[in-house]
């Protein structure tokens, strides 16, 4: 795996992350919590705060962390790739 460098995204080309770029994390995470935490968890022997309840929240805002960190990584990449294209590399 290629060792990417440092680009920062937004003075490059005012690609920014924006508040877009988290609609499909929010179309995830609504009716996950709604679901969840409204239907599925307090009809199950899990009610309740327990470990359980608390490791579904965790990997939700692990899937919310990941998503963040591949949307940055996308960005930085192909700001990274721009500034070759316009340099003639």
């Amino acid at each position: 795996m290629e060792k990417i460098e440092s680009v920062s995204v937004c003075p490059l080309d005012r690609r920014c992350m924006r508040l877009k770029h988290f609609y499909p994390l929010v179309a995830f995470l609504l009716p996950t919590i709604v679901i969840g935490y409204g239907f599925v968890i307090p009809r199950s022997p899990i009610a309740g705060i327990n470990q359980f309840t608390i490791g579904f929240g965790s990997a939700l805002l692990g899937a919310t962390i990941a998503y963040w960190q591949g949307v940055r990584f996308a960005l930085r990449r192909d700001a990274g790739d721009r500034r070759d294209k316009s340099a003639g590399i």
